[in-house]
């Protein structure tokens, strides 16, 4: 049985067909839907331009914002579907933070966007997905993006 259900999201479109995917189930299995969003640290690179700490501040501020805004929007149409769920943000490294919240939340199911990147871009880019899957304490149904 499903109780609970997670979808990080990026809100990005990759994340919008798994989020409307994860609304489904969730609503389907009568489970709560975690909604989660992963802030990536700022870290100071080295180099000859000086920035402040307070501009490395200000910025971790605004991205903390956005995200909040993006996550309440996701939130309202869960609402709107009649579907349990909450939402948080989190900080560190995107697959780390998930499976880690997936396993302190005892998470039966993932639902999570995937680009589709192949060859050199998933190379250097990585891939979110893969190392969820590989690290997983639950099943992960990945979605594919527009």
């Amino acid at each position: 049985m499903t109780r609970r259900v997670l979808h990080p999201s990026d809100f990005s479109r990759a994340s919008r067909a798994a989020f409307l995917k994860a609304i489904e189930v969730a609503k389907s299995n009568r489970a709560q839907l975690l909604v989660v969003h992963v802030l990536t640290p700022i870290v100071p690179l080295p180099g000859d331009a000086y920035i402040s700490p307070k501009m490395y501040d200000e910025l971790a501020a605004s991205a903390r914002a956005f995200a909040q805004k993006q996550l309440d929007r996701l939130l309202a149409q869960t609402k709107k579907a009649r579907v349990r769920a909450r939402g948080f943000l989190l900080e560190w490294a995107p697959h780390a933070a998930i499976v880690r919240f997936a396993r302190a939340r005892r998470v039966d199911l993932i639902v999570m966007g995937t680009h589709g990147r192949a060859g050199l871009a998933k190379l250097f880019v990585g891939s979110v997905a893969d190392r969820v899957v590989a690290a997983s304490p639950c099943p992960v149904m990945t979605v594919r993006g527009k």
